[in-house]
């Protein structure tokens, strides 16, 4: 039976970062999107707000900016190789993140077989954010359940990465699962815990666990 890999992105396939910080970086505005990072992950606003908030920093935001801030980010090394080796393995790799969809959908390209994001407007932004499109914790299970269905396999065949708050959910929904730099959220619910800045490090966890 082939498994499903379930990667989150801030802070798991970006390290000590977050996507939003790293499009405000292009901006001149980081230090106000570390503050929502902040916030967001002290319980004080919810992904909704924290959409909206991050939408009216980046008024001036284009796509070139959106493209600079996915060169010039402090991505894990090997990921391309390990979503390569997955697919070699007749295995599915997709990236399930509460970061704009219009950064997440990138990934596609490196290999996954999936990116879903918060859905965003298109850059540039001639409308408002949706809070209804936000994705949360809760709905990166749901977004798994599809992703299954859509594969052909079960919860019981998932493996998920990730290293905060909102992704707590879905660790405690799937058999296997692996913290990568994680912070206090997930203490005592990876089956795997990794620290460092390769991500071929972390999938040799579970390379060939069932």
């Amino acid at each position: 039976m082939a498994r499903l890999h379930l990667f989150d992105l801030d802070g798991t396939l970006l390290r000590g970062t977050s996507s939003p910080v790293e499009i405000s970086r292009q901006l001149g505005l980081e230090a106000e999107t570390v503050a929502l990072d902040e916030a967001i992950s002290a319980g004080l606003i919810d992904p909704p707000q924290y959409a909206i908030r991050v939408h009216a920093l980046w008024a001036e935001l284009t796509d070139a900016h959106v493209t600079a801030a996915f060169e010039a980010a402090p991505w894990l090394e090997r990921i391309r190789e390990v979503w390569a080796e997955i697919r070699e393995r007749g295995e599915f790799c997709a990236v399930v993140s509460l970061s704009p969809s219009f950064f997440v959908e990138r990934l596609i390209d490196w290999g996954a077989h999936a990116a879903h994001g918060s859905v965003f407007p298109a850059v540039p932004f001639t409308e408002p954010v949706d809070p209804a499109g936000v994705l949360t914790a809760a709905a990166k299970v749901d977004i798994a359940d599809r992703l299954c269905r859509e594969f052909g396999v079960t919860r019981a065949d998932c493996v998920a990465y990730g290293d905060s708050l909102s992704d707590r959910d879905l660790f405690g929904a799937v058999p296997v699962s692996v913290a990568v730099n994680a912070d206090r959220h997930l203490s005592g619910l990876a089956t795997h815990s990794y620290i460092g800045g390769d991500l071929w490090e972390a999938y040799e966890f579970v390379r060939h666990v069932r």
